[in-house]
């Protein structure tokens, strides 16, 4: 009875033995899911040069292939793919039509690592502004600082310039007050 409801409250990826009881995913989505999500930047710039990036569709595109090329999911199909026409014998050796899908396959891959470099570099020069400006901030609030640590030292050599004049004199004589001789 329990599996019953468990089975009718369980989602379509559950039922579909996606997971398992503990509700961890399974050897065959460790395979087909070409690589883990990563965590979103949390540093506000990076957020919202993700979010201008992602506006456009063709980068949204990109970011999908060159994720999916760059999982083993990517190399076990080509090696099925290689497999299979070598071994089912789709064309003689020295396999032309073979070599010229790959080459051109390796010419958009190319693309795509060039778009990926250049999307790393962007998120680089984002950080780098970011810490720029941060030292720029930091500079001005250090002169502000050494400003008012020589205006505090002035008012305690004032502070003590007065205290020295109030001081009881030892020469026997009657507390004067300053300016009094």
């Amino acid at each position: 009875m329990a599996t019953t409801a468990t089975a009718k409250n369980a989602s379509p990826a559950d039922r579909n033995g996606e997971r398992d009881h503990h509700g961890r995913r399974g050897r065959l989505h460790k395979v087909l899911v070409p690589a883990p999500k990563l965590k979103p930047p949390i540093d506000p710039a990076l957020l919202k040069h993700e979010q201008e990036r992602a506006e456009a569709a063709q980068n949204r595109i990109a970011d999908k292939i060159t994720a999916f090329s760059g999982s083993m999911l990517f190399v076990y199909l080509h090696i099925i793919w290689f497999g299979c026409w070598i071994g089912f014998g789709v064309e003689d050796y020295p396999f032309g039509l073979l070599t010229m899908i790959v080459s051109l396959e390796a010419i958009f891959l190319s693309t795509f690592v060039m778009i990926s470099q250049n999307r790393a570099d962007a998120k680089r020069q984002v950080i780098a502004d970011e810490q720029w400006l941060m030292v720029q901030e930091e500079e001005k609030q250090d002169v502000e600082l050494l400003r008012l640590s020589r205006h505090i030292l002035e008012l305690t050599e004032e502070v003590r310039a007065l205290a020295r004049q109030r001081e009881p004199r030892h020469d026997g004589g009657a507390l004067k007050a300053p300016g009094q001789e």
